[in-house]
């Protein structure tokens, strides 16, 4: 294992490249206190030899020692790998991130919408546990204590070519399911409109046809009264 000077880490397996990290900041924050960064918080790179990977399965180790008042700080990443007959491919995806500090304490939360295909790799502008971005949620109680947030993330996991990434599949470009349904409204929307004009524009031609119908006139049958 080994990781690169800067704001990138690599995980080797057996030799050969088996996850590509990076991130331009990283942020922590408990409660309500001051966020700490620890992208200037830490000077030197951090430590990765506790990261592991599998065929299936790989697990990112950050470990950043002791930072302020946080003892053993480290950042954990959960990834898995699957083949999906539909694509005809292997996909990767972040399945949870955890914050373990103070020795033997842990928040996790869980990931979700941060996947690629394994030819590609992972970026997004933030991967963080405020409610706008959505994609890390709280699965301890711990982690309700606590935001962590990522700017500039990318990742590549399982099927890295070389010790550079591939090219990237960015978030903004998945369906997730809260868009999915934002336009599933809006479709529905546009039907219910198109339906209302569709129904206005033919009332207003049986009421013109109305008053066409009115408005002609019939000559009186013979013998009938005229006043």
């Amino acid at each position: 294992m080994s990781t690169h000077s800067g704001r990138q880490s690599k995980v080797l397996s057996n030799g050969r490249p088996c996850i590509l990290f990076r991130v331009r900041k990283l942020w922590i924050r408990y409660l309500s206190q001051k966020q700490l960064d620890l992208s200037r918080a830490v000077s030197n790179p951090p430590d990765t030899t506790g990261s592991v990977c599998s065929k299936d399965r790989a697990t990112l180790v950050m470990r950043f020692g002791d930072v302020e008042d946080l003892r053993s700080l480290s950042i954990r990443l959960q990834l898995s790998s699957s083949f999906y007959e539909s694509s005809g491919q292997s996909w990767f995806s972040v399945d949870g991130v955890s914050l373990l500090y103070n020795v033997s304490e842990e928040a996790a939360f869980n990931a979700s919408e941060l996947f690629a295909p394994s030819s590609s790799s992972y970026r997004c502008l933030q991967v963080s546990s405020l409610q706008l971005s959505g994609l890390l949620q709280p699965s301890s109680e711990r982690a309700h204590h606590w935001t962590i947030s990522f700017t500039d993330f990318q990742i590549q996991a399982f099927d890295v070519a070389s010790g550079k990434f591939s090219a990237a599949s960015d978030c903004a470009a998945f369906l997730t399911p809260a868009v999915l349904m934002g336009l599933v409204t809006l479709l529905i929307l546009l039907l219910v409109l198109a339906y209302a004009l569709h129904m206005v524009i033919h009332l207003k031609r049986i009421e013109r046809y109305d008053e066409r119908k009115a408005a002609a006139y019939f000559p009186p049958e013979p013998g009938a009264a005229i006043e």
